[in-house]
């Protein structure tokens, strides 16, 4: 299950990595200083889910449980985040106009790759092996 997790965790990061280009190339950095998505919020994210990635990774290769729940915790403050970003991509459908914004399907993809990883990384973590 430790490997199934990394395949999730990997299509969840692909469809993140793509987000991410979305909004860099829109401009997302020469924005006005109050935006929906601020810089903090949006590198915050794949960075605390590329380090519980690599603590997940350690974890299978070492049988760590210690490491299995340290990637657990990086991930769930990685997931509020992305929650965070989520509520604030869907309210800006009244706020603001000024482009096409996120595909729909990518950011779909992005959340439910993301939700099974979380739920994955748990089971695993709980179980008595990580491997």
């Amino acid at each position: 299950m430790g490997l199934v997790t990394v395949g999730t965790w990997t299509i969840a990061a692909l469809a993140g990595l793509y987000l991410l280009y979305l909004w860099l190339s829109g401009g997302g950095m020469r924005r006005a200083k109050v935006t929906r998505f601020p810089a903090t919020l949006v590198f915050s994210h794949p960075t605390l889910a590329v380090s519980a990635l690599v603590c997940w990774i350690a974890a299978l290769v070492t049988g760590s449980r210690v490491l299995a729940w340290v990637a657990f915790g990086g991930l769930a403050v990685a997931a509020l985040l992305g929650f965070v970003m989520f509520t604030r991509w869907l309210g800006a459908g009244r706020h603001e106009k000024d482009g096409p914004g996120f595909p729909v399907l990518a950011v779909t993809l992005h959340g439910l790759a993301g939700v099974t990883t979380f739920v994955l990384v748990f089971l695993t973590a709980s179980a008595a092996r990580v491997f």
